[in-house]
């Protein structure tokens, strides 16, 4: 895959980039597919190592090939270690809920990732955020509760865990920021592999379980497709402005309730849908008010909602 460095320009380009960013996170929701059908057999910890693992081999060939070997070399270990974790027990959350929750209800939630973003983004990034961009940030996590319905008899503390993860994508996505200035996006995505598969792999002894050859396939698929979707979604803000990208992170939810209905029967109720319609339209607002800061560069890691 090319990988460009320059925004392609005009409607082509904005096309290109609308379905490479489809492409990206439809890569996203297979892993996540992909997760929640292995956790019948392993657990999350193993799922997270082997995926990291089969992995690291295909991201380092990648990585060389397009920025050379000068790119593997890093001046923050100590903040990519950081990171890692944050990775890792991000996942861990969200791969733990999907267990209990409809697949479309967890991704209706990870999408409160970019209004953490944004709220933390203030004590750790030292950023202004007007009242604008707050009012949308009060809005979507009530979009949050809308959904979570604490309280109510359909409530599920898996919905917290989803929570979780999103503050911990948002606290990734942020530390992104702190490093972005010294090193290449392929810098980092060497080492967004490499310690999540380090630290997995640590805590995963416990309840390792040897893999059965019948499932080689699976985990092989999930190391594909986890890495693609990174990919093909940094490619994506390569070739147009995030305001014309990201909000096409939202069709995770598309993807999501398909797969959830084929695979698994799982319909969520009304309330799912309403609340992440309010999620989405205050992340798009949010897009649009960073995409009009005069002098401030709009990156993935500041609205995705899709991290792994």
């Amino acid at each position: 895959m090319t990988v460009s460095s320059e925004p392609t320009e005009g409607a082509a380009g904005s096309t290109q980039a609308i379905l490479v960013m489809c492409a990206g996170v439809l890569c996203l929701v297979l892993n996540d597919s992909l997760a929640k059908w292995l956790m019948d057999h392993y657990a999350p910890l193993q799922i997270i190592f082997l995926r990291n693992l089969i992995a690291l081999p295909l991201v380092t060939i990648m990585v060389v090939s397009v920025a050379g070997r000068a790119a593997l070399p890093t001046r923050h270990p100590g903040l990519h270690l950081m990171r890692g974790a944050f990775s890792v027990f991000a996942a861990l959350c969200f791969f733990l809920s999907i267990r209990a929750l409809p697949l479309a209800e967890a991704t209706s939630l990870i999408f409160a990732a970019p209004l953490f973003i944004t709220a933390l983004s203030v004590p750790l990034l030292r950023e202004h955020v007007g009242l604008r961009r707050w009012t949308a940030v009060i809005v979507g996590f009530i979009g949050v509760l809308i959904i979570v319905r604490p309280g109510a008899a359909t409530f599920q503390t898996a919905s917290l865990l989803v929570l979780c993860a999103a503050m911990l994508y948002a606290l990734m996505m942020i530390s992104a920021r702190w490093i972005a200035r010294d090193e290449s996006v392929w810098t980092t995505m060497f080492y967004i592999v490499l310690f999540p598969m380090l630290i997995s792999g640590g805590l995963s002894w416990t309840e390792w379980q040897t893999p059965s050859l019948a499932h080689l396939p699976f985990f092989v698929a999930i190391a594909i497709v986890g890495s693609a979707g990174i990919v093909l979604i940094t490619q994506a803000f390569r070739l147009a402005p995030a305001a014309i990208v990201a909000p096409f992170d939202y069709t995770a939810l598309l993807w999501a309730s398909l797969i959830g209905w084929l695979v698994w029967s799982e319909v969520p109720d009304g309330w799912t849908y309403a609340g992440a319609a309010v999620i989405i339209a205050s992340g798009i607002y949010i897009v649009f008010r960073e995409t009009r800061r005069p002098g401030t560069p709009v990156r993935p890691e500041r609205i995705s909602a899709r991290s792994e």
